[in-house]
């Protein structure tokens, strides 16, 4: 049976305008080295769930991607990231939010799956989990990036946070406040991977820093099984990215499944209806990748860009950035 591995990098303002040559190549690698290694798992028979957590290791190790060590700073000047992954052959699911140290959160969300009995583990309990379970925790300096830090910076004194794929979009809760000048506009994003193997099994997968300058141990949809994260055989596997507050409240991964499973429609068809009108009516910005089990895909997004790439078992193989 044919298999297909799609992935994303962050969706939001990313135009031509924003990015130059070199950055343009620094993505086009990024996004190829991550294809490549989730595809060498379906090549080999490897399982949907290897081949999306291999992908997503590999976003999470290069710096261009605000997952694992490109993960952004939150209000303390901590990096606190989220993950999620889902098995769609039996429902089986795992996710862990505002973890700090761990150099693959990926990894740790299917340990979570595997081995904790639980499907969703947070903070300190989640490091408690991760040391029963062998993990090496990465020093700070692992996840220290300077343009990432001077992000921060710029706001850290404010009540504004920022999405980092967006450089119009400084959110605060104190009105009429005077915003900071000189905001970076580097573009950085949630990463993510859905699959489905030559077996007809789906998974999918999603990890993220979060928002720069956060606060309250802010969890946004990423970690969020049914809002950021979905995978069932019946019907697709997805990775969403964008404004997460909006995701959660449209729970948009399972929206999509919904209108799969009980109105029949496509995968093209439900990704459309949930992105660009049941989201953009809420006011949500940013988009999905999606896979079904007969190998379909879609990349459906409602911004200007969305870091994105394919590859399957026909010998098909892009990426892309722009709309």
């Amino acid at each position: 049976m044919a298999f297909t591995l799609v992935i994303h990098g962050g969706a939001g303002n990313i135009t031509p305008a924003i990015m130059n040559k070199e950055q343009e190549k620094q993505y086009e690698i990024g996004l190829k080295d991550a294809l490549n290694s989730g595809y060498k798992v379906l090549s080999g028979g490897g399982t949907a769930m290897e081949a999306v957590v291999a992908a997503i290791c590999i976003l999470e190790d290069n710096p261009i991607f605000n997952a694992g060590k490109g993960a952004v700073f939150t209000k303390k000047g901590l990096n606190e990231m989220d993950a999620a992954v889902m098995d769609g052959s039996n429902l089986a699911a795992g996710a862990i939010a505002g973890v700090r140290n761990i150099k693959n959160p990926i990894k740790l969300a299917q340990e979570v799956m595997l081995h904790s009995g639980h499907v969703f583990l947070s903070g300190n309990g989640a490091a408690e989990f991760a040391f029963s379970r062998g993990f090496e925790f990465t020093p700070d300096d692992y996840f220290f990036n300077k343009s990432r830090y001077d992000q921060w910076v710029e706001i850290r004194d404010s009540d504004f946070y920022q999405l980092d794929h967006k450089e119009d979009n400084l959110k605060g809760t104190v009105p009429n406040t005077e915003l900071p000048q000189n905001i970076s506009n580097s573009k950085f994003g949630t990463v993510g991977a859905a699959a489905c193997d030559e077996y007809g099994n789906l998974a999918a997968g999603t990890s993220t820093g979060g928002m720069t300058n956060k606060r309250f141990g802010r969890i946004g949809d990423s970690p969020v099984i049914g809002a950021g994260t979905y995978a069932n055989n019946k019907t697709c596997a997805i990775s969403c990215t964008g404004h997460g507050e909006y995701f959660l409240r449209a729970v948009v991964a399972y929206d999509v499944s919904c209108l799969m499973e009980y109105k029949n429609l496509s995968l093209q068809d439900a990704c459309k209806i949930v992105i660009k009108d049941k989201l953009v009516k809420l006011g949500g910005e940013g988009g999905l990748i999606a896979v079904d089990a007969n190998g379909n895909f879609d990349f459906c997004f409602n911004s200007a860009g969305m870091y994105r790439g394919m590859r399957n078992s026909k010998g098909d193989e892009f990426v892309a950035f722009y709309k």
